[in-house]
């Protein structure tokens, strides 16, 4: 690894408060109670709130409710289509589950 990007902090990643209400499925009042409540963190840039992405997923696996939201509305309701079923392609087979239609070589003896 070259020397210059041990060296190199990452920038975080920064959300404004409409896409983090759609990234987590929630309104842009809940995100904007948070931040009134001083439960994520931020900055402002140029008058507008750039929320801190690891504060917000912190935040969302605390409170229940956007837990849920997150889950049914947010970015969670992709998480089984996004899920590898071919082992072929999955990056470790063993925390692949067998689809219901892979045969196993006991159930081609049959």
């Amino acid at each position: 690894m070259p020397e210059d990007t041990k060296n190199q902090k990452s920038e975080p990643i920064r959300l404004s408060i409409s896409e983090a209400a759609r990234l987590f499925g929630v309104s842009a009042q809940t995100v904007r109670r948070a931040i009134k409540e001083q439960e994520v963190t931020y900055i402002i840039v140029g008058g507008r709130y750039k929320l801190n992405f690891e504060s917000l997923i912190k935040w969302s696996q605390e409170k229940t409710t956007v837990r849920n939201k997150l889950a049914t509305r947010g970015l969670g309701q992709f998480v089984e289509k996004w899920r590898i079923r071919n082992k072929l392609y999955s990056p470790n087979p063993k925390n692949t589950p067998p689809s219901p239609q892979s045969k196993t070589e006991e159930d081609l003896r049959v």
